[in-house]
């Protein structure tokens, strides 16, 4: 009897796979294997991770709150000047796509700042904050206990006591220590408002699915100045996590209409953990920049089922006709990505990938050198980081469409977390990145393709034993 009953839970579970996932057969293939070769622990591993739950009430909560605030009238900037620009027929292509995400469009007369040194983001940011006069909003997967958190609680309990309202969203697993630090009650105390994105407890576990994660950095000062980018409020040496220290982050300042984009970022989430509403906020338009460029913000989750940080990596792949350059931590990404980027290189797009050569996650490491041999051989240019954790998230096709984002190229960024970031439509800007970019390739070893190929055997398996696991990670 036990024999058949975990025979029937076996194939139970492999057609309850292959209903949710057949969409996606390397999904539902490694699920397949894990349910059938452990059918207990699979079935249990199933339930937990295996499908993008988001719960039904926070669904119907969340629906609410866009209609409320990502609306059209929201969208609306009454300077005529943030429309008077045209774009290349590629840039539209892919700034339809984002827009589809997030309903926002392109806007001229955005004032953007590059920088990819962690220490002089975090000395601006305050800067930033020690001169807001009406409010300072930020959101961040990870708040650190450390000098750079410190340093910007100062700046916030600074900010409260000149009457500044200020807002900080957390995510509940990135900033778990901190939610129960002294440093937040401070902040609590000096009137700073602190609030978890995503609170993790076992009621939750029952409605979705906990490892769902607010990955967005965002800050917005008096509606005007924004931040976004893969920083987060942690010093360069990333204490819990010291060994691949210097965390290399890139980031984005803005002065322009784009602010009160993020500023609706912000006010999405933070509706959505405290219940405060602040779409009156949202009648501060920011002043056109003379000086500024084409910008567009997005942000993407899995609350619709938004596959959209995919297309956009996608499209911007795909519309690359010289050159395409891509930075990120995590190399993980589903089968249609991999196949863009190998038929770009085929086609004759110069295509460079930057990735760490240590990674603090072991099988994400694993899963991507796994995918190395088909793209080297495709002409894929891949280099590994020698100098720390290369985290910037960045894109620049043909140095003249930029996009730095919080999203990694992995199923999770993909699929499971909420992510923001910006897409900028200006040659100047994507030439400052792709320099920052160049910097990284020179402080990288390249991987090469003959070389690749001498590896033993066992080093092999390994990898390959890894990227079995990739559709799961």
């Amino acid at each position: 009897m036990l024999v058949v009953g975990e025979f029937a839970l076996q194939i139970g579970m492999a057609c309850v796979v292959l209903l949710r996932k057949g969409n996606r057969p390397h999904v539902a293939m490694a699920w397949m294997v894990v349910v059938l070769a452990l059918p207990i622990v699979g079935l249990f591993a199933y339930l937990l991770v295996g499908e993008t739950r988001f719960g039904a009430f926070r669904i119907r909560r969340h629906a609410k709150i866009i209609s409320e605030v990502d609306n059209d009238t929201n969208h609306v900037h009454h300077d005529a000047r943030t429309r008077q620009f045209q774009l290349e027929p590629e840039q539209h292509q892919i700034a339809t796509v984002a827009q589809l995400a997030s309903h926002c469009v392109p806007l001229a007369g955005n004032k953007l700042w590059l920088s990819g040194d962690s220490q002089e983001v975090i000395n601006r940011m305050c800067q930033d904050i020690d001169g807001a006069t009406l409010h300072a909003h930020l959101l961040t997967y990870i708040f650190l206990n450390d000098k750079a958190g410190k340093q910007v609680a100062q700046a916030l309990l600074r900010a409260v006591n000149r009457g500044v309202q200020c807002r900080l969203l957390v995510d509940g697993v990135g900033s778990k220590k901190f939610l129960k630090s002294d440093l937040r009650q401070t902040l609590e105390r000096g009137g700073v408002r602190v609030c978890e994105a995503l609170r993790v407890n076992m009621l939750r576990l029952i409605f979705s699915r906990l490892d769902m994660r607010n990955h967005r950095k965002i800050l917005v000062v008096d509606g005007a100045i924004g931040w976004t980018g893969s920083q987060n409020i942690a010093e360069a040496g990333f204490a819990p996590k010291a060994k691949y220290a210097p965390w290399v982050d890139c980031t984005v300042r803005l002065e322009g209409p784009l602010a009160k984009e993020l500023q609706m970022i912000f006010i999405e989430d933070w509706y959505m953990e405290s219940e405060e509403d602040l779409d009156d906020l949202l009648q501060i338009e920011p002043a056109y920049q003379s000086d500024g460029v084409v910008a567009q913000s997005f942000a993407t989750g899995p609350n619709f089922q938004n596959d959209a940080v995919t297309q956009l990596i996608q499209s911007a792949v795909h519309i690359s006709k010289e050159e395409i350059v891509l930075t990120t931590p995590y190399f993980v990404p589903d089968y249609a990505t991999v196949s863009a980027l190998t038929v770009a290189a085929r086609r004759g797009v110069r295509v460079h990938l930057v990735v760490p050569a240590r990674n603090d996650s072991l099988w994400v490491g694993l899963a991507s050198r796994s995918l190395f041999r088909n793209l080297l051989q495709c002409g894929v240019r891949i280099h590994e980081f020698q100098n720390g954790l290369l985290h910037a998230k960045t894109i620049v096709v043909d140095r003249s469409t930029a996009i730095v984002t919080s999203a990694n190229l992995d199923r999770r960024s993909f699929e499971l977390n909420f992510e923001a970031g910006i897409m900028v439509y200006n040659n100047d800007f994507a030439g400052q990145l792709r320099y920052l970019q160049s910097k990284y390739i020179e402080q990288s070893t390249e991987i090469l393709e003959q070389q690749w190929m001498r590896r033993g055997w066992s080093t092999r398996l390994i990898d390959n034993a890894g990227g079995l696991l990739s559709p799961l990670l």
